[in-house]
């Protein structure tokens, strides 16, 4: 009887820390996200910069280690899209696609990245309010409360 508990208890567990994990990994992909969109923001009058992305889903399910192959991003030469300090990799990165030709070749588009910053700040703080949820009821489980 006690082994069937403790096996329940260990399988509950492994559940919810798994589903933590998968969390985890999402906001620190959400904020890798926003920091290569707030770069693309500063470099809006840097001549020739080229904005960058990140394919978030493909990036999740290669940090969460599920069957996908990745996409290695196109360089034109060796040693030109290298990790910042202290940054993640940057071979999920993709080349933004210009919406309009400059003569500077600048390919930000402000609108697009306000957009993106935006719509990834609120999956952020959406992420963030699950991990709070699922730790409040982890707590309260423990404790015996009722929410």
């Amino acid at each position: 009887m006690f082994r069937a508990v403790a096996a329940t208890i260990g399988r509950m567990i492994n559940r919810l820390t798994d589903t933590l994990n998968f969390q985890a990994e999402a906001l620190v992909l959400r904020s890798e996200r926003q920091r290569v969109i707030a770069s693309n923001i500063a470099n809006a009058d840097t001549p020739g910069y080229v904005a960058k992305d990140m394919d978030f889903a493909s990036a999740l399910r290669q940090a969460t280690g599920q069957a996908a192959t990745p996409a290695q991003m196109q360089a034109t030469a060796a040693g030109h899209i290298r990790p910042l300090a202290g940054a993640r990799s940057e071979a999920g990165l993709r080349y933004a696609t210009a919406a309009q030709t400059n003569l500077d070749s600048n390919s930000v588009d402000m609108d697009r990245e306000r957009a993106s910053f935006a719509d990834n700040s609120v999956k952020y703080e959406a992420t963030l309010r699950f991990i709070n949820g699922s730790v409040r009821t982890l707590l309260d489980a423990i404790k015996g409360q009722s929410s």
